[in-house]
């Protein structure tokens, strides 16, 4: 009967970002839905204006998550009654140059005024595959050191590779950030740091008499 080893290696690799995606939401409170939505309308419009006049590019804009809703309260006797209307939208942001992130929030935050909300900052890369190749040949040598000093101690030796699986998708850089109202139009610093992929992979050798 064919003798077989099986072990899971895992790697990483890491890099600077090179882009950056910011989320950015428009939020008012009005007395009627009309005037919320109108506002809220005219808040987005002006941020997106100022990031096209900084270099954002058509394509780097998207907006999503277009919401209008009553503003309610619980009054005693009356049960849930309306105070207001609530309009949001989210504008995802992408920049090819980290550097410009800073500048880009500030001019972001002044458009908006008390409307902008900062719902998050993503950094990463706009081609990983050369990360995520080193990430997989990383997993490899893991896995192929493991197999060799356990092929070691059971005195023998690695024979050809039966099968390769990848455990899972190399990883993408974490978000960082979460929601902050913004209320100064002050450039606050992006540091870029490092971020990383990481691979695992499942290899099945034949073990042959040492």
């Amino acid at each position: 009967m064919k003798r077989t080893m099986t072990v899971t290696g895992t790697g990483s690799a890491s890099a600077t970002p090179d882009t950056v995606t910011l989320t950015l939401g428009v939020e008012t409170r009005r007395d009627t839905a009309e005037r919320a939505y109108s506002d809220a309308g005219a808040a987005a419009t002006a941020v997106a204006a100022e990031l096209r006049s900084e270099g954002v590019l058509e394509a780097d804009l998207r907006t999503s998550g277009l919401n209008l809703r009553a503003d309610s309260v619980w009054a005693e006797g009356q049960g849930q009654k309306v105070t207001g209307y609530v309009a949001t939208a989210t504008l995802h942001v992408g920049l090819r140059s980290p550097s410009s992130a800073p500048a880009v929030i500030a001019f972001a935050v002044a458009a908006g005024g008390d409307a902008i909300r900062i719902n998050g900052l993503e950094q990463g890369f706009a081609d990983a595959s050369g990360l995520i190749a080193s990430a997989q040949e990383a997993a490899w040598s893991d896995a192929l050191a493991k197999a060799q000093r356990y092929a070691r101690l059971a005195g023998a030796e690695l024979g050809g590779v039966i099968s390769v699986s990848e455990q899972a998708p190399a990883g993408a850089p974490v978000p960082v950030g979460g929601l902050v109202r913004a209320y100064a139009a002050e450039a606050l610093p992006v540091e870029a740091g490092t971020s990383s992929v990481s691979a695992s992979v499942r290899v099945e050798w034949e073990l042959v008499a040492g």
